[in-house]
């Protein structure tokens, strides 16, 4: 495998379904105060497009304090709190308000620091699969959250960034199907396919069985 480089801006300056692909078999990058590093390989993506994507913190044009990183230069950490507990970790593309979700992450080194971090949320033993096989797990598992790791140029950071060490993700290997847990933003949008993951990982989030019979039948 090739010597790991770091993701440029022009590596993220692409539209947000490109980047949802693109990132796939990328790996993610949390530097510690202390100098710890995570890594962790990037297996789950959803696509956020904003304008008329209902299910988009940016949705009709939205825009507030709290989405500002969804219309700031593409390679952007958006970091937001949900269910008044957990943080999602997004990164914005090249179209104004839009953003990809990371979903899920193969855990490839600093797991003992990451298992540490979670079960200060989760008691008892954690299998690696389950460490960052959920938005907020992964960034509970990395220390990501909005005080640390909002706004941040992937491309510049030194707490956080993006490397290609040469992991390559096929065409045939990427299933593509509905988001999860957004049935309030109607059918359209909740059943349209803008979400990828890598076909028989088991470090992703939530299968779907039949768009992987799909893909490969």
């Amino acid at each position: 495998m090739q010597k790991s480089r770091r993701l440029t801006k022009t590596n993220l300056n692409v539209s947000c379904k490109e980047m949802a692909l693109y990132l796939l078999g990328k790996v993610l990058v949390r530097k510690l105060d202390n100098g710890s590093i995570l890594k962790g390989r990037i297996v789950e993506t959803e696509c956020y497009l904003g304008g008329e994507d209902k299910a988009s913190h940016s949705y009709n044009g939205r825009q507030t304090p709290g989405n500002e990183p969804m219309y700031m230069p593409a390679g952007t950490t958006y970091v937001y709190f949900t269910y008044g507990m957990y943080f999602c970790f997004n990164i914005s593309s090249v179209e104004p308000g839009a953003a990809v979700l990371l979903r899920a992450l193969e855990p490839i080194q600093g797991l003992e620091i990451m298992k540490k971090f979670r079960t200060v949320k989760k008691k008892g033993p954690l299998k690696d699969t389950e460490l960052c096989n959920g938005p907020s797990k992964l960034c509970i598992a990395m220390n990501v959250t909005k005080d640390n790791c909002n706004k941040i140029d992937l491309t510049e950071s030194e707490r956080l960034w993006i490397e290609d060490d040469g992991g390559r993700i096929e065409a045939t290997q990427i299933v593509n199907c509905r988001r999860i847990g957004i049935a309030s933003a109607g059918e359209e949008w909740a059943a349209k396919p803008l979400r990828f993951y890598v076909l028989s990982n088991a470090h992703v989030s939530k299968r779907d069985k039949k768009a992987e019979n799909d893909l490969i039948s």
